[in-house]
């Protein structure tokens, strides 16, 4: 089995404003997808969500505010998958919450050290 780490992206700024009944059952769809990932033992790590705020380190010391406001897509959040191959990892995230509002999966197999 290889490990694929899963990053969640979309253009948060363009999501309409969620009642909190909505946005309870957009959890819950994440949570039962993330479930369905482990009930066949494919889930390492469920991950996380990102905040919407960060630094970025470049070199020479600068730091600077990001994520960069000129890119529409942010990276939202995470997971941490094992799968056979990357038809196998997508497969298991053609059912991610994210892509029912325009978001999309970049799906990245793990190259271990």
């Amino acid at each position: 089995m290889k490990e694929f780490l899963l990053i969640f992206r979309t253009n948060y700024n363009a999501m309409p404003e969620r009642t909190a009944e909505e946005a309870q059952a957009v959890t819950l769809q994440w949570m039962n997808w993330i479930k369905s990932i482990a009930s066949k033992d494919k889930l390492i790590d469920r991950g996380n969500r990102l905040h919407d705020s960060g630094r970025v380190l470049k070199s020479k010391d600068v730091v600077i505010n990001g994520p960069y406001t000129e890119i529409k897509e942010s990276i939202g959040g995470y997971t941490l998958i094992k799968a056979e191959s990357y038809d196998d990892a997508i497969a298991l995230s053609k059912e991610c919450p994210i892509l029912s509002f325009g978001g999309n999966v970049e799906i990245r197999e793990i190259s271990p050290l």
